[in-house]
């Protein structure tokens, strides 16, 4: 929708466990939006943070491409809302409740969504704790993303170790109960409607897609897989009855709508041997690298990367226009 040269800032790296695979998106999205037609300039936080409002001097728009924390904590959207700078994808609110686990699990049973159970561990629980769920059982960062500090723990033996290991990493952790079943996702992209002269942003579900780990013998969808060529099979459309695949679109959608996100979204589940189905966690900044599964299904619907690209690019331009 937008043909006229933009100044971008690109806001990449920054100093989570997650900054490779941010700073291998935004060499896709530079090169998307130069072919667009827009100059780019890169800033990562790591290497001055306090140049930030200085970097977005002079700039049209900024796409922020970090994951973890700062990034989808909210921190540089509170920042552009400040200079009333555009920018992609959800609000700085809605952007803190989904990055936090326990907390969004909150919010997805409030509104009636089928989240997994969860124990929440702000701090180390000591010796002798015992999980309220049966063996196996997931540990994992409540604010982190990429499965990384995710642990497996099949006893007490591996439970002290995990727990151990975890946080001496710091921040806090989620215990869950292992559900059976696989690993579906799917994603939500904004739509721009002329509703009476007015753009208006329309949420629509991507095609949900199943996953099938190749990278572990437990067949858990870690760092590994997501981001090894081949690492995993995934398959779009899923090659699931119809019906299941709606009820995932509806879940994805009313997730989404839930967290109060805007722009776009990748949410997680469970799909279980009776196709039940069991919410995971919903992604605000989802990873845009060559084997990242938003661009999968975008393609899936007949939009090339460059063309997802310039879809954010509109969303965000859209809705914060000053």
């Amino acid at each position: 929708m937008n043909r006229k040269l933009l100044f971008i800032l690109l806001i990449a790296g920054g100093w989570s466990e997650e900054r490779e695979v941010s700073l291998s998106g935004a060499k896709g999205i530079a090169a998307a939006l130069a072919f667009l037609g827009h100059e780019v300039t890169l800033f990562d936080p790591r290497n001055s943070f306090d140049g930030f409002f200085a970097a977005a001097r002079g700039k049209d728009f900024a796409f922020i491409n970090l994951h973890g924390s700062p990034g989808e904590d909210g921190l540089p959207q509170t920042l552009l809302e400040l200079l009333g700078l555009p920018y992609q994808g959800s609000g700085p609110a809605a952007s803190f409740l989904a990055l936090n686990k326990a907390a969004s699990k909150a919010v997805f049973r409030n509104a009636g969504l089928p989240a997994s159970e969860e124990a929440l561990l702000p701090a180390h629980p000591g010796a002798g704790w015992a999980p309220p769920f049966p063996y196996p059982i997931f540990i994992k960062h409540n604010t982190g993303g990429s499965s990384l500090r995710l642990a497996k723990v099949r006893d007490r033996k591996e439970l002290d170790a995990a727990l151990d290991c975890l946080f001496a990493a710091g921040g806090e952790y989620l215990v869950e109960p292992l559900c059976p079943g696989v690993e579906v996702t799917c994603a939500v992209l904004g739509e721009l409607e002329d509703r009476e002269g007015r753009l208006l942003e329309i949420p629509r579900a991507l095609p949900p897609i199943l996953i099938r780990p190749l990278c572990n013998a437990e067949g858990i969808f870690d760092y590994a897989s997501k981001y090894t060529v081949d690492g995993a099979e995934e398959l779009c459309p899923a090659p699931l009855p119809e019906a299941v695949l709606a009820r995932i679109r509806d879940l994805a959608l009313a997730a989404h709508q839930a967290l109060g996100l805007r722009g776009y979204s990748r949410t997680d589940f469970i799909l279980g041997p009776q196709g039940s189905l069991t919410l995971l966690e919903t992604n605000t900044l989802p990873g845009l690298t060559p084997t990242s599964l938003l661009p999968k299904a975008a393609a899936a619907v007949g939009l090339s990367f460059d063309q997802l690209i310039g879809r954010l690019l509109d969303l965000g331009l859209a809705t914060r226009r000053t």
